[in-house]
């Protein structure tokens, strides 16, 4: 294992190849993010994660499993969980009990939804979920949409700390993103490069309270790839200003700091210049973050030469001393993993603990359910 393993790579299939192997024990790859593609059914899952664990046992396995529209595994018992923002929804609505009785219940059902989703996650081998967001529901992004809880960025964070909580029940680190909000901006990253030209001052006075908020809470935060020209020229997931100086100097959060996935449009120009992956995550562990996600390359037609050019890259770079292997974004990326053994899913079918939070998210008996 190197002093620090910054990438995080995917895979095309449903099992190891000799390629996939060989990428994973590779002295800069920290992890690997999971797609429906990877998806068959729970025991091919079960298999493959713990054919990536025999590589390394290191690698934080990751995936976005949110609930609503974005959740990477649907059947074979998984819990269709509601999108975040039912839980806003839920938060608004006035029970028969007394004030604030929806935000309670709101806020326990979250929870609950944090606990099914990690709980499940584990029982199959998985590290790790890119999740909660903590964007705004403002009404304009498609992309963010319903992954919002609230336009209210104090019940976001209520709402979010609720479902870190039952994560870390379930013993899964947390990510909040996307820092310092996307749900700002009409367009969306994965094709456009986004612009928010709001002051600094806007931002932080909205959009970027709950990461303040909840900055002893949360373990890592992912960057928008949106620009912010009003603070920095660059997208806030290759800007020192937004990642140093706001988010870990102003914000006080200490915890690990994921780019945003480097094929999406929105981190392949910087500063009006196109650039390469080598050249995107330099930028992105130079501004301040621990790890760089590249994901869906080993489905194109080169089988994963992106992704082979990059581990070239920056490996050619740490020589020159483009940038700096990083002992405290390592001991970061560690401190994700796993700390306590997980349940089987037959042990946790039978859970108590598990059947009362299916309960709890719907309010309906978890026996309906199957």
């Amino acid at each position: 294992m190197s002093e620090h393993c910054p990438l995080v790579i995917d895979i095309a299939g449903l099992a190891l190849t000799d390629s996939d192997r060989r990428r994973l024990a590779h002295p800069l790859v920290g992890g690997l993010i999971l797609f429906a593609r990877n998806w068959r059914d729970r025991a091919q899952l079960t298999d493959l994660c713990r054919e990536i664990k025999a590589v390394r046992d290191d690698l934080l396995v990751c995936v976005d499993h949110e609930g609503g529209r974005v959740q990477r595994f649907r059947t074979d018992g998984f819990t269709h969980l509601p999108p975040m923002r039912a839980f806003g929804e839920r938060w608004m609505r006035s029970g028969r009990g007394p004030d604030g009785e929806g935000a309670l219940s709101a806020a326990n059902a979250a929870t609950a939804a944090g606990y099914v989703l990690g709980a499940e996650l584990r029982a199959c081998g998985v590290d790790f979920s890119f999740t909660p967001v903590l964007d705004l529901d403002w009404g304009e992004s498609g992309v963010i949409g319903d992954r919002a809880f609230h336009r209210d960025p104090r019940v976001v964070s209520v709402l979010a700390k609720s479902v870190m909580h039952g994560l870390l029940q379930a013993g899964v680190a947390n990510c909040g993103k996307h820092f310092p909000g996307h749900g700002f901006v009409k367009a969306d990253s994965h094709h456009e490069i986004p612009v928010d030209r709001r002051s600094l001052k806007a931002i932080l006075a909205d959009d970027a309270l709950p990461y303040g908020w909840l900055n002893t809470a949360l373990t890592s935060v992912m960057p928008a790839h949106v620009i912010y020209p009003k603070v920095d020229s660059r997208p806030a997931g290759f800007s020192a200003k937004w990642l140093h100086d706001i988010l870990r100097g102003q914000l006080g959060f200490e915890g690990a700091v994921f780019s945003d996935d480097l094929s999406m449009a929105g981190a392949r120009v910087i500063e009006g210049r196109e650039v390469s992956y080598t050249e995107a995550a330099l930028a992105a562990l130079n501004a301040g973050c621990d790890m760089v996600l590249l994901c869906n390359q080993s489905v194109e037609s080169e089988g994963g030469q992106a992704i082979d050019e990059l581990m070239e890259g920056l490996t050619e770079a740490l020589v020159k001393g483009q940038w700096q292997s990083n002992r405290a974004s390592e001991q970061r990326r560690l401190a994700l993993l796993p700390a306590t053994p997980a349940l089987s899913w037959a042990e946790l079918m039978v859970h108590p603990h598990y059947i009362a939070a299916l309960e709890r998210i719907s309010g309906e008996p978890a026996s309906t359910r199957h």
